[in-house]
């Protein structure tokens, strides 16, 4: 779009020295002048005197609990805490596993905002709150009022089911709906700005009609330069293959600058990226349609155009298949065979297991599919989360990552992840990724020399224990700290070796066992490996260890689970039951922490 005087604030000079300008930027510097903006503006903000008047009334109290597996929730409920802070409402904020479940009963206000975890299962700092609210303990509450916003991710079956469950119980029990739950995506925020929106104009209107209270001019809370919304354009320095000669793996370390970003990281945080899908892929699938790349079409509600290139490339995801996308593109396709299969919910759930946007063009090919319809088909490509295995206060600048590669055969093609395959077969060291740092509030370390660390990371988990054992050599902080590491072979998977090695001969890390489950004949893994220290295992968490456990959910970190379960039981002579409510009480004291995927 061309710059005129009477379509923007500029005068005519200035308008023409923008318009020679504009088209010359890369995206890269298109980003950091919109960020460098945004902080000028955010800074000037901050500096004028604001008047504030206000005025102490008796209204109700708004209770804001989320279920975070990842931060999001989290994010989103301290967002809404600040705007409704802002008409003067009084607001609590807690974390499910932190908040009472018998006070629910007084609540007033009720605002529910939760992530599902897994197969439609709640996250682990929800579990117990969302337990109570469906047993018989839980209280009819026909003088509460609530709503409720649910994250997830639309390619699980079981699409944002932690949500549904709490809005639906809720209701039985007797609440006032005062706005309807929204589901939302993996691209979140545009549906969450809406939720927050109406909840917060709903409870401003209703202080209103009960007081003569004064809204409260406050300052804007200054946000980041860099984050999921505007990603800083980061250069990769080094890209190294881990794995050995003959391993069947491929463990890749990245390591990326964060020179002049401002953006910082704790040990347990994610670095999410944003990937560019396989470039031989977007060109099979223009040619299957028979598009011009060069062709321009809107990617949102806002009017922004792309190349149909560029979209396929940069903005859309054609690497997976959701029902939801089905039954968008049926709407498009004209394809009757199509619209049958999405009848068919077991030929459909076998159907979506492994395909890509390619194969549904191919098995059911769209009649006149126009290049426009893609946004209403598509959904954004979302970041992707990997934990970091750097310190910040060793590598101020830097960030590094461990990533396995995902490739495999399916279908009658070779395929790979999206942004692993990216990362191994077309990211050299020069390269630009855009990146931000995500926030892990619920994988917090303990940072002293009096408490015991456990940490059980098989493969790749082992990323945010190398990062946590760096900033420990940092600090200068030994004390008892223990590894718990595994993969498949000892001469070409043991991941960072000369790394711990050292650590170990320095004393930064105490203890390290390890288990190379294609070693000998018979398979051992971590869960093993615990089971021998059983008894030492047991003496540790009773002196107050903490726990952590990072990688695979459905094997590994099932599997470590209830071994821990078993440790505990036979060690300190417990009951099934008694044995559950020592683990829950280790959640609730933040002693028993995951960071499963």
């Amino acid at each position: 779009m061309t710059l005129q005087v009477v379509n923007s604030p500029f005068d005519e000079k200035q308008t023409e020295i923008l318009n020679q300008v504009l088209p010359t930027l890369t995206d890269a510097q298109k980003n950091w002048l919109a960020g460098y903006l945004a902080a000028s503006q955010a800074a000037t903000k901050q500096d004028t005197p604001l008047e504030k008047t206000s005025v102490k009334v008796k209204t109700r109290t708004v209770t804001i609990l989320y279920g975070s597996e990842t931060g999001n929730s989290q994010s989103l409920a301290e967002k809404v805490s600040q705007q409704l802070k802002t008409i003067d409402r009084t607001v609590t904020i807690s974390s499910m596993d932190d908040y009472k479940p018998k006070k629910l009963k007084e609540a007033e206000d009720l605002l529910i905002i939760t992530a599902t975890h897994g197969e439609g299962d709640p996250p682990d700092n929800a579990i117990l709150f969302h337990e109570f609210l469906h047993s018989r303990k839980a209280p009819k509450l026909e003088k509460v009022q609530y709503s409720v916003l649910s994250l997830g991710d639309e390619s699980y079956e079981h699409f944002c089911q932690t949500g549904k469950d709490f809005d639906k119980r809720l209701e039985e029990l007797g609440a006032t709906r005062i706005h309807p739950r929204i589901d939302c995506d993996v691209d979140y925020e545009e549906l969450a700005e809406e939720w927050i929106d109406g909840v917060c104009q709903f409870l401003q209107k209703e202080s209103s009609a009960d007081t003569n209270q004064e809204i409260v001019t406050t300052s804007p809370v200054e946000q980041p330069i860099y984050s999921k919304s505007n990603p800083f354009s980061a250069e990769v320095l080094d890209n190294i293959k881990l794995s050995g000669k003959g391993s069947t793996k491929e463990t890749r370390h990245i390591e990326i600058s964060l020179d002049s970003s401002n953006l910082q990281y704790e040990p347990g945080d994610c670095l999410a990226i944003y990937p560019k899908n396989d470039p031989n892929l977007v060109k099979e699938i223009i040619e299957k349609l028979g598009w011009n790349p060069e062709q321009t079409i809107p990617i949102n509600k806002q009017g922004e155009i792309r190349s149909i290139q560029e979209a396929l490339t940069s903005i859309f995801e054609i690497t997976r298949l959701t029902k939801g996308l089905l039954e968008k593109a049926a709407n498009f396709f004209n394809n009757d065979h199509l619209s049958q299969l999405i009848k068919n919910t077991d030929e459909l759930k076998r159907y979506l297991e492994g395909r890509d946007w390619l194969d549904l063009l191919t098995d059911y090919p769209p009649e006149n599919l126009e290049p426009s319809s893609i946004m209403q088909i598509l959904r954004k490509i979302p970041a992707r989360q990997y934990s970091i295995s750097s310190s910040h206060q060793a590598n101020p600048d830097e960030v590094h990552l461990t990533v396995a590669t995902v490739r495999y055969h399916t279908h009658g093609r070779d395929r790979c992840g999206v942004c692993t395959g990216e990362i191994a077969d077309r990211i050299k060291p020069g390269d630009l990724l855009n990146v931000y740092v995500h926030k892990n509030p619920n994988f917090k370390f303990p940072f002293d020399e009096e408490t015991p660390v456990i940490m059980i990371g098989p493969g790749t988990g082992v990323a945010p224990f190398r990062g946590y054992i760096e900033e420990r050599e940092e600090l200068e902080l030994k004390g008892k700290t223990w590894l718990f590491f595994g993969d498949q072979h000892f001469r070409s998977d043991f991941l960072y070796q000369v790394d711990w090695q050292n650590w170990l001969k320095k004393g930064y890390l105490n203890k390290m066992d390890v288990a190379f489950s294609r070693d000998s004949n018979e398979k051992v893994y971590v869960q093993h490996r615990m089971l021998e220290k059983a008894q030492e295992l047991y003496e540790w968490i009773e002196a107050g260890a903490h726990i952590y456990v990072c990688g695979d959910e459905k094997r590994m970190a099932k599997d470590v689970h209830e071994t821990l379960h078993m440790i505990i039981s036979q060690e300190g002579k417990l009951d099934e039951q008694a044995t559950k409510d020592f683990v829950n009480k280790l959640k609730a004291e933040k002693r028993y922490q995951r960071d499963v995927y």
